[in-house]
């Protein structure tokens, strides 16, 4: 273990969050201040997951390669199917601000960091890398979500439907997150 290796891990794991956030800031089309609180909000869940897996080791090993994908798929996919229901009613296109409850990011942030729980058993042979490891990969996650916002939000002034676009992503991601768990094995 070495910090090339954490920070190459600390960008892949920030991957799906950065996407997520591309997708709210394609929704809104412009600078809101709470792209921080949901950066900071991934950035945490990125940190605390990696731990959980440390210290709960090999007994969830099972479950995690088995449901995981399963629970990302289900959770991205509900919300992915909202998105896109919300984008074809016109009384939620002005209401924009749904998508900020701290609940729907706390939804998105269990499901792209679910993953990032089995990152902790890499964590076992090598327990003084733990805690230096998941602040940096905290780090990286809430950099990336808040240049995704940004890269979003810029994309997002071309008025297409983000709503619709933004769902289509999420089921896609849980798509990727289940699939790439049939081809890890």
């Amino acid at each position: 273990m070495d910090w090339l290796n954490v920070i190459i891990m600390g960008i892949g794991l920030a991957m799906d969050c950065c996407a997520v956030s591309a997708v709210q800031g394609m929704n809104q089309g412009k600078w809101h201040p709470r792209a921080i609180l949901m950066a900071a909000i991934f950035g945490c869940f990125h940190m605390g997951m990696p731990i959980i897996g440390y210290y709960a080791g090999n007994l969830f090993v099972g479950f995690m390669q088995t449901y995981a994908p399963w629970i990302a798929l289900i959770l991205l996919g509900f919300l992915g199917v909202k998105m896109i229901w919300e984008s074809f009613h016109d009384e939620h296109k002005d209401s924009k601000t749904a998508n900020w409850h701290v609940t729907n990011l706390l939804l998105l942030a269990v499901a792209t960091s679910i993953d990032v729980l089995a990152t902790g058993l890499l964590f076992v042979p090598y327990p003084e890398w733990l805690y230096p490891s998941v602040v940096t990969i905290g780090a990286i996650t809430a950099a990336f979500s808040l240049g995704g916002y940004l890269l979003g939000a810029f994309i997002g002034k071309l008025k297409l439907n983000m709503e619709l676009v933004g769902g289509l992503v999420l089921i896609g991601l849980g798509i990727k997150i289940w699939a790439e768990s049939f081809l890890c094995l």
